[in-house]
C-alpha cells in the first residue's frame, strides 16, 4: 500500500474470523543467520514475509557473493538486519560497508561493535562514532574468547554475538553486566541454536558457547506473537468479538507471547485449540494496575492505546529500550494519544497513564514516524472511534506486510 495515509472504519464493531498470519521476523531473522552459517546443514519453513525479513536474506546473499572489493549493504530501516550482520560480516572474508536509513545511522551500536573489536574484529565507523554506517573487514582473527557487554541494552546485540559464537575459532563466553533486558529474546536464541546442534551453557550472569558444528535440521517458524498482539487489541476493542488464529504454540519461544496474560486484564479471553489459538472478548475486568514490558517491549505501544482507549488510569514500566526502536516510541505515544486526550507522563522510569479526559475529536489523524508498530497500534481504534486516519500505512511491510488486507477482511472499510 502506497497511500499516503488511510481512513479507517468499521460500522458493527462485531469480528469474527480466522486470521493467518506471517512467520515471526524475530525466529525469521535467526534462522536466516543460522542458515547461512550451517554452509547448507539448515533449512528453513514459514519464513516471514516482513520486510525486514526480505531484506535480511537479501544482504546475506549479496555478502555470501561478494568478492575482495568493498561491498555496500544497504539493510533500509531494518534494525534487526543491522544488528545481526555487525557480528556475522566479520566471518565472511571480504569487506563490507553496512547502512541503513537516516533513522538508523542515529540509532546506537557501539557497545555491539566494542564488544566485537575487543574479540579481535575490524570495524571503523563512516561518520559518527558509536553509529552506522560500519566499514567492516571479514575474515577476523579471534584473539581473544571472553568479552563484557551490558544487560540493560537491546538483547539484539547479545543475540547478534551468540549467533556467530559457534563459528568463532575459539568460541565466545558472553559475560553479561546487570540485568539482562527482554531475557526471552536471548532464550529463544539459544533455543533455536540448540535446535541445530548448537549446545549453550546458561548460567546468571554469564553465556558459554564453545566451537562446534551445525546438524542438519529443518526450523519450521512459528507465526508471530507480535502480529497476534493486535488482534488481542481488536478483541478488546471490539463489542463482539471471536478470532482464530492458527499455528501458534502453547510453548512459544516468543517473548511477546506474553500478550496472553497481559490481554487477560483487558477482557480477553485465550483457549488453544486444534484450529489454533481462539481469542474471545470477555466482561471480565481486572484491578492490575503496574505492567511490566522490561521482557516485551514490543507490546508497549499496543498496550498503552488500548489502555488509553478503554480509559484505564495504569502505570508502565520496562520501557526504557523505546527509545532507540525506530523512533523514540515513548515520545510518539505521548504525542498521538495526546490527540483524543490520554496522557502518559514520566515518573522516573515509571509511565502514568491519564485517561479521565479521554474523548472524541472527530477527525482523527495518526502520524506513524515510520514505525510499522505505530501504524498497528493506533488502527483497532476505528472500534473505539467513527473514523480514524493513520499516515504513512505502508510502514506495516516491515513486519506484517498482509495486515491491510486483514483488516478488510474483517469487515474494516479502508479509504485511501
Amino acid at each position: 500500500m502506497s497511500a499516503e495515509s488511510i481512513v479507517i472504519k468499521h460500522h458493527t464493531k462485531n469480528i469474527q474470523g480466522t486470521v493467518q498470519l506471517t512467520g515471526s521476523k524475530s525466529e525469521s531473522n535467526r534462522a536466516l543467520i543460522i542458515r547461512s552459517l550451517s554452509n547448507g546443514l539448515v533449512e528453513i519453513q514459514n519464513l516471514s514475509e516482513a520486510a525486514d525479513t526480505v531484506t535480511l536474506e537479501a544482504a546475506l546473499k549479496l555478502a555470501e557473493n561478494a568478492g575482495q572489493e568493498n561491498t555496500l549493504i544497504d539493510i533500509g530501516p531494518a534494525g534487526t538486519a543491522m544488528r545481526f550482520l555487525t557480528s556475522y560480516l566479520n566471518l565472511i572474508p571480504g569487506k563490507f560497508t553496512l547502512t541503513g536509513t537516516e533513522r538508523m545511522q542515529q540509532r546506537p551500536i557501539g557497545i555491539l561493535v566494542d564488544a566485537l573489536k575487543d574479540l579481535g574484529a575490524e570495524i571503523h565507523y563512516q561518520n559518527k562514532v558509536g553509529f552506522p554506517p560500519l566499514l567492516i573487514e571479514g575474515g577476523m582473527y579471534q584473539s581473544k574468547d571472553q568479552v563484557t557487554i551490558k544487560g540493560d541494552i537491546s538483547s539484539q546485540y547479545i543475540s547478534s554475538l551468540l549467533l556467530v559464537a559457534a563459528n568463532l575459532e575459539k568460541g565466545l563466553k558472553l559475560e553479561i553486566e546487570g540485568e539482562l533486558t527482554s531475557k526471552p529474546y536471548v532464550s529463544m536464541t539459544l533455543a533455536m541454536l540448540k535446535e541445530c546442534g548448537i549446545e549453550s551453557e546458561f548460567s546468571t550472569n554469564s553465556i558459554q558457547i564453545n566451537p562446534q558444528a551445525y546438524q542438519s535440521t529443518t526450523i519450521y517458524v512459528e507465526p508471530d506473537w507480535s502480529a497476534a498482539s493486535y488482534w488481542y487489541a481488536i478483541v478488546a476493542l471490539a463489542q463482539n468479538a471471536h478470532i482464530v488464529l492458527p499455528g501458534l504454540k502453547e510453548n512459544s519461544l516468543q517473548g511477546d507471547f506474553a500478550i496472553i496474560e497481559i490481554m487477560s486484564h483487558f477482557g480477553v479471553n485465550s483457549t488453544f485449540k486444534s484450529d489454533g489459538l481462539h481469542l474471545e472478548k470477555s466482561d471480565l475486568q481486572s484491578d492490575k494496575t503496574l505492567f511490566d514490558f522490561k521482557e516485551c517491549p514490543d507490546l508497549a505501544q499496543t498496550i498503552v492505546v488500548i489502555a488509553a482507549a478503554l480509559k484505564k488510569e495504569v502505570s508502565f514500566t520496562g520501557l526504557e529500550t523505546l527509545k532507540i526502536k525506530e523512533t523514540d516510541r515513548i515520545a510518539a505515544l505521548q504525542t498521538e494519544i495526546a490527540k483524543f486526550g490520554a496522557a502518559l507522563i514520566a515518573d522516573g522510569n515509571v509511565y502514568h497513564l491519564k485517561t479521565e479526559k479521554v474523548h472524541d475529536p472527530g477527525n482523527l489523524k495518526f502520524a506513524t514516524y515510520e514505525d510499522h508498530r505505530m501504524a498497528m497500534a493506533f488502527a483497532p481504534l476505528a472500534l473505539v472511534f467513527d473514523q480514524i486516519c493513520i499516515e504513512d500505512p505502508q510502514v506495516v511491510e516491515k513486519s506484517y506486510p498482509d495486515f491491510w488486507k486483514h483488516l478488510s477482511n474483517q469487515n474494516f472499510d479502508l479509504l485511501t
